[in-house]
């Protein structure tokens, strides 16, 4: 079993008139040369629904910044959205989604409890992903 000290939160950079399904963003990624598809290990849609990535055991492709991996040791979890109706980089999550990944972030820390959650633009600044403060919004669910 892998150790998790990470669990990134991604956004799909898609426009509210987009859709980016798990299935959607595993083409995207193949076409990308992602050899084993999507990098993310969970997709929540704007209605809520969670769907289902690559499996928590296996390495993601979602986080190697300037030489560091930090695949190896991390959970990916990305929202549909992160775009305005502009293609300019916003939180645009829904409550439906606000809801779920508090949920999932819950199940992941019990799960985790060493894990610290961010988000990519906080191990790769280049990034606006995923348009919001991860960090902050769930630092009740940070290691203690």
């Amino acid at each position: 079993m892998r150790t998790i000290t990470l669990i990134v939160i991604h956004c799909s950079a898609v426009r509210p008139d987009q859709t980016s399904s798990a299935a959607q963003i595993d083409t995207w990624h193949r076409q990308r040369g992602f050899k084993l598809g999507i990098g993310y290990h969970y997709v929540i849609r704007r209605d809520g629904t969670i769907e289902l990535g690559r499996p928590e055991w296996m390495i993601g492709a979602h986080c190697h910044v300037a030489g560091q991996n930090h695949n190896k040791y991390s959970i990916g979890v990305c929202y549909e959205g992160g775009l305005d109706i502009r293609g300019q980089p916003a939180d645009t999550r829904t409550e439906a989604q606000k809801q779920t990944m508090r949920r999932l972030l819950e199940e992941l820390h019990e799960r985790y409890p060493r894990a610290v959650i961010v988000g990519h633009h906080d191990l790769n600044p280049h990034k606006d992903c995923p348009c919001f403060d991860a960090a902050h919004e769930y630092q009740d669910l940070q290691p203690k």
